[in-house]
C-alpha cells in the first residue's frame, strides 16, 4: 500500500504503521516487531476486557461502580463525573464527557474484584493471550500497555470481526453512550457533542479530528500521547495503526489525517 510510505517523511526517528482489512490482508511499514508504549490506546484493550467480563457474567455494565450514581457503563464512556486523573468527582454522572484515566483505573479495579484476580491477569487471560499478543501491561490500565505494531494490528482485526465478544456486544460498545454530552477531546478542544462509546472514541462528525475526512462517521478507535493510534472503519472494512517515538503534537494533527485519508482511498479504490 503506497499510503504507508508517508511514514518515511514524518518528523520521527522510529515509527511503524500498518493496515489490516476485513478480508485478512495486512501490510506494514517500519519496525513492525519493535515494542513501543501504546499510551491511551491501552484503553481499547481494557474496554474489550470489560466487555468479555460482561458477557461472562462477571460484571454487569449497569452495576454501580465509581462515584455515587455511576455505573461501569459510565466509567467506560467517560461519563462518571470523575476528573482526568485522581481526585473527587467534578460533575454528576451522565452530565458531561470528562476524559478520565481515573475512571478507567476504577473500572479495572471493579473488573478485577469481580473476577477475583488482578486486572492485569484478567486482561492477559481475556484479551492478550486469546489474540496471541505479546504486549504486556506495565502500570495503569488506562495507559500502560507496551507492544508492537503487529500486536496492535491483531487487536484491530479483532475489532473489525470480533471473536472474543458477540458482534452485537461490540456494536453496542461502538454506538454513542449517553448521547449529547459535551466535553473536551484531548488535544483538540471542546466538542459539542463529544460522542464516545464504551471505551471507544467515535469519529462521528467531529472536526477537527485525528482520523481523516474520508473515514466514515462510524469509525472508532483511540490515539495516545506517545504518538500512537488505532482506528477501525467498519464501512471501509479497514483497521489502521501507528506507533512512534515522538509524542502526539501538531505534527500528528497534520500527518495522521493525511495518512488516514490516503489509506482509506487506496483500500476502497476511491482515488485521492
Amino acid at each position: 500500500m503506497e499510503a504507508l510510505r508517508q511514514v518515511d517523511d514524518w518528523p520521527v526517528d522510529r515509527a511503524a504503521v500498518g493496515v489490516a482489512t476485513a478480508g485478512g490482508r495486512v501490510e506494514t511499514r517500519g519496525e513492525g516487531h519493535a515494542e513501543f508504549p501504546w499510551a491511551s490506546v491501552t484503553k481499547l484493550a481494557t474496554a474489550l476486557a470489560a466487555l468479555v467480563a460482561a458477557e461472562e457474567g462477571s460484571i454487569n455494565l449497569d452495576e454501580p461502580a465509581g462515584p455515587p450514581g455511576s455505573t461501569i457503563r459510565h466509567l467506560l464512556a467517560h461519563a462518571s463525573g470523575l476528573p482526568p486523573d485522581a481526585g473527587a468527582p467534578i460533575a454528576k454522572p451522565g452530565t458531561r464527557r470528562i476524559y478520565s484515566n481515573a475512571g478507567f483505573e476504577t473500572l479495572a479495579d471493579a473488573v478485577g474484584q469481580r473476577a477475583e484476580m488482578p486486572f492485569s491477569d484478567y486482561l492477559r487471560q481475556a484479551v492478550l493471550e486469546p489474540l496471541d499478543l505479546s504486549a504486556g501491561l506495565e502500570g495503569s490500565p488506562a495507559s500502560g500497555l507496551r507492544g508492537s505494531l503487529d500486536d496492535l494490528l491483531r487487536l484491530g482485526r479483532e475489532l473489525l470481526s470480533p471473536t472474543l465478544v458477540a458482534e452485537e456486544t461490540l456494536g453496542e460498545a461502538t454506538a454513542v453512550a449517553f448521547p449529547g454530552l459535551v466535553g473536551v477531546l484531548p488535544g483538540y478542544g471542546r466538542m459539542e457533542p463529544n460522542d464516545w462509546g464504551l471505551g471507544f472514541e467515535l469519529r462521528d462528525a467531529k472536526e477537527p479530528h485525528w482520523t481523516g475526512n474520508r473515514n466514515s462517521p462510524r469509525t472508532f478507535g483511540h490515539f495516545g500521547q506517545s504518538g500512537s493510534f488505532l482506528w477501525v472503519d467498519p464501512v471501509a472494512g479497514l483497521a489502521c495503526a501507528c506507533l512512534s517515538d515522538r509524542p502526539f503534537g501538531d505534527w500528528a494533527k497534520t500527518a495522521w489525517p493525511r495518512f488516514s485519508d490516503a489509506a482509506v482511498a487506496e483500500a476502497t479504490g476511491a482515488g485521492t
